[in-house]
């Protein structure tokens, strides 16, 4: 493990966990029958009645923020099925329902939301290991119509609790996150005391590596325009115990979780984030989040944790949903 001139240390000059630290590390943290053997909150079981009455009376002065990013219709690399929007009826031919005194204007929305652009949670049927999801339930249990076990549509009642964000680059002083310098347990403790929060049972943790700062780099946008592949900032599988251990109810980042770098994967765990979190914990993962806004505001109010609401669409079957989390302060 090296120093960084970030003061991070990376960890791409280490090994791949190899299958067995990982089978360990899956069996170390998961969560199946702990919450009965039909379960399909997960992690999500963290937050209850009390949990979320704590977090109403985080809200002081009643300022919001969205975390999330605008509709993404416009096609790039990043966004190869970019989101459908256009109008019904428009305009200029408002009339055309053919009911007098009626003018109106409608429109059509669809997405592809999993991925690299869209602001979205994925539910707990979205990712498998050995061919089965949370709480031991069969892959196949995800059919051409839908899932019947696992799906988004558990947190139909929405995610409303404590946020808690972990501002990476405020906590290292730098304006983003490298995506080399993997983020450890070091790390995220270093960026609690920094940010004077600690992570506890039921919590909505926020991880922020600057990613809209590294998009607007000067360097990164012209390795883009040249072909370079888009590497994010991202978490080292050894946090996935700690996680577990913080009992948090939902990690989310501005990122998706996982090294983009080859380094650190390999064929049998690829996405150890998701896999570990996801499969093993039953954590619901937010991606892609807006979490610029929210830091310059937790830095004005001088705290990072607040009121945060999250409300999937309730799609009866879905690996996930398009989602507007609310922060509150």
């Amino acid at each position: 493990m090296t120093d960084t001139a970030l003061g991070l240390r990376s960890r791409l000059d280490e090994p791949p966990l190899d299958e067995p630290v990982m089978r360990a590390m899956f069996d170390q943290v998961c969560n199946w029958g702990r919450w009965g053997a039909d379960d399909e909150m997960g992690a999500l079981n963290f937050i209850t009645p009390e949990t979320r009455r704590a977090a109403a009376r985080l809200v002081e002065t009643g300022q919001s923020i969205s975390l999330s990013h605008d509709f993404p219709t416009i096609p790039h690399r990043d966004n190869p099925y970019p989101a459908h929007h256009h109008m019904t009826i428009a305009g200029d031919d408002s009339c055309c329902i053919g009911v007098p005194g009626i003018e109106i204007a409608r429109d059509y929305i669809g997405i592809h939301f999993h991925g690299m652009a869209s602001s979205h949670i994925d539910a707990l049927c979205h990712i498998f290991a050995d061919g089965k999801m949370y709480n031991g339930v069969p892959a196949s249990e995800v059919k051409s119509t839908g899932a019947r076990r696992n799906s988004i549509h558990s947190a139909h009642q929405g995610i409303v609790g404590r946020g808690v964000l972990l501002d990476m680059p405020r906590a290292f002083g730098v304006d983003y996150i490298d995506p080399a310098d993997l983020i450890g347990i070091p790390e995220l403790e270093a960026a609690e005391r920094a940010c004077s929060v600690t992570v506890g049972r039921g919590d909505i943790l926020l991880i922020r590596m600057g990613r809209e700062v590294m998009e607007q780099d000067p360097e990164v946008a012209a390795g883009r325009a040249s072909g370079a592949p888009l590497n994010l900032a991202s978490l080292h599988p050894s946090v996935v115990p700690w996680l577990h251990e913080r009992e948090i109810a939902v990690l989310g980042s501005d990122g998706v979780h996982d090294a983009t770098f080859q380094q650190i994967s390999n064929a049998v765990w690829p996405v150890p984030i998701h896999t570990l979190g996801i499969v093993a914990i039953g954590l619901h993962l937010l991606d892609n989040l807006a979490l610029g806004p929210l830091a310059a505001l937790a830095a004005e109010h001088g705290r990072w944790a607040f009121h945060l609401c999250i409300a999937p669409l309730r799609v009866v079957g879905g690996t996930g949903s398009p989602v507007n989390p609310i922060a509150t302060f």
